[in-house]
């Protein structure tokens, strides 16, 4: 302990000093480092959050004592990425997190006994229109929802009943598109009774009308999205089979068709004259017979069975015959329903690349395609597109040289070990921080430690070269006659002078190198000389 006490002594304030703040300054960057490395990686857990929402999921956390951080004001919160599926089934099972609306479990705590039909009406209300909305989040794109349902009460003594109207409000990624859209329409008017899609309203954000609820022509966007879709699905078949013969990106496909999207009912009935068939046949006969009774009428003439007048001959006899014949002609009711959305015409452009190939200076030198070349891909075109003549469709294949002529070393994927090192952007992030505290770590070491470590040990050379120069006469004199072993005897004077010049140009040299020292350290060279100013005469 002595010997520890008397080093520290002589080590001085400042250099102890300085010591203990390297000591300090090495134990906290190291102690940072190694906190940093052994921090659990960060991920997402929920993003979007309802301040409710957030509230709920942090008391969760705190109560299962699990790390976690918030960003974006609290609408993300991130925990260890090891935990992240656990915690979401866990969360999951809790009922989190809501969407920050209120749904069906409105009615779970609360009591029907004492409460109005008023009270269940709203409730129920709130819950369809929550339930919509998170329905309504689910679609890609669609960040935030709010629904509005207006579901008037049929009057009294009123035949009509008010229809119902719909109002939704999104907050979407970039845009919408046109069937995305029609699917919402269609989605909340199938959930609410009564409800028609063209009553519903989408606006965005922005305050933009993505669908008008007043609108009294559905059928026109039906029919225009059952266009799009049409030609865009021709356009991939007649570009995929061109591609295919003269190369990725080396066709550019233009299609239009012309739809009619009338409906028309057709009833016609034919008539065959020489298709007679009889259906019924009726034959009627009558006779009579007028006797002469001279003109007398009497009561005995005609009661029945009356016999006075028998022996007489009949004046009049008549005959007559009818027959009646019923035939049906055969006859043809045909009737033909035409649905909209029939295909007119179509029309195709198709503009193809032509051939490259390397020259003799290894320069690309470009070719047209031949007209066989073009027949043959006109024709693959018309059997893709089911080409009919009499309705007016038209392929044209042209040949052109395009602007960008294509790119003689085409980059391939990474195959072998590089296929392998696929990093996510997390792992990117996390190796580049490591990086950056090394590289922190180089500069603390080669800036800040290396100087002050040079100081002290050159505080210490100084000292030591100081007392050497000041003990030195001493020593080698005392030395001398040790070396010898015997006195210098007079006979000895030249080896005496040669020992001496050495021990002068010795001499010189230390108290040169001390002075060159105290040069560049004079604050230690002060300090050792004061030190040993202090202490007592031995």
């Amino acid at each position: 302990m002595q010997g520890l006490v008397d080093f520290l002594k002589g080590i001085g304030a400042a250099r102890f000093g300085a010591m203990i703040a390297v000591t300090a300054a090495l134990i906290g960057f190291f102690a940072f480092v190694i906190m940093r490395v052994t921090t659990p990686q960060m991920t997402t857990l929920f993003t979007d959050l309802s301040v409710e929402d957030s509230s709920s999921i942090i008391k969760d956390l705190e109560r299962q004592g699990i790390q976690f951080e918030l960003r974006n004001e609290g609408t993300i919160i991130m925990v260890p990425k090891d935990k992240v599926t656990r915690l979401r089934m866990k969360l999951a099972e809790g009922g989190l997190p809501k969407g920050g609306g209120v749904g069906y479990e409105v009615f779970d705590k609360s009591d029907a006994l004492g409460t109005t039909s008023f009270v269940q009406n709203i409730n129920h209300l709130r819950a369809l229109e929550g339930e919509l909305a998170r329905t309504i989040r689910a679609i890609d794109r669609i960040q935030a929802a709010r629904v509005h349902l207006v579901l008037p009460e049929r009057p009294l003594f009123s035949r009509e009943a008010p229809e119902p109207s719909a109002s939704i409000v999104v907050r979407v990624r970039g845009s919408l598109e046109a069937q995305q859209i029609r699917a919402i329409r269609h989605l909340v008017a199938s959930a609410v009774n009564g409800l028609k899609p063209q009553r519903v309203s989408i606006v965005d954000e922005a305050g933009q009308l993505l669908a008008d609820g007043a609108a009294t022509d559905p059928e026109q966007a039906i029919g225009d999205e059952r266009r799009i879709a049409f030609e865009k699905r021709m356009r991939k078949q007649v570009e995929d089979i061109v591609s295919s013969v003269v190369g990725s990106g080396r066709a550019r496909v233009q299609l239009s068709a012309d739809f009619d999207f009338n409906k028309v009912t057709q009833t016609s009935d034919k008539f065959d004259p020489e298709g007679r068939v009889l259906r019924s046949s009726q034959t009627r006969e009558e006779q009579s017979m007028t006797a002469d009774n001279n003109g007398q009428v009497t009561v005995n003439n005609e009661l029945p069975g009356n016999q006075q007048n028998s022996g007489q001959t009949a004046k009049d006899q008549s005959k007559k015959t009818e027959e009646t014949n019923n035939y049906e002609i055969s006859r043809t009711t045909k009737t033909e329903v035409t649905e909209a959305g029939r295909v007119n015409r179509i029309s195709v452009a198709v503009l193809v690349d032509g051939i490259y190939s390397k020259n003799d200076k290894g320069e690309l030198a470009y070719q047209d395609r031949t007209k066989e070349q073009l027949d043959r891909i006109a024709a693959l075109v018309r059997s893709a597109i089911g080409f009919d003549q009499k309705r007016g469709d038209q392929v044209e294949v042209v040949n052109l040289r395009f602007a960008d002529a294509p790119s003689t070393a085409p980059i391939g994927e990474p195959s072998g070990f590089l296929g392998m090192l696929q990093f996510t952007k997390d792992d990117v992030m996390y190796f580049v921080e490591l990086g950056v505290m090394m590289l922190l770590g180089l500069v603390v070491l080669f800036l800040v430690i290396r100087p002050l470590v040079k100081r002290i040990l050159a505080s210490d050379e100084v000292a030591a070269a100081i007392s050497g120069v000041l003990a030195g006469p001493t020593a080698t004199e005392e030395a001398a006659p040790a070396a010898g072993g015997q006195q210098l005897l007079p006979g000895g004077a030249a080896s005496a002078i040669d020992v001496a010049t050495i021990q002068g140009q010795v001499h010189a040299q230390s108290v040169h190198r001390v002075g060159e020292l105290a040069e560049r350290n004079p604050n230690e060279t002060v300090a050792i000389i004061r030190q040993w100013l202090a202490e007592p005469a031995k």
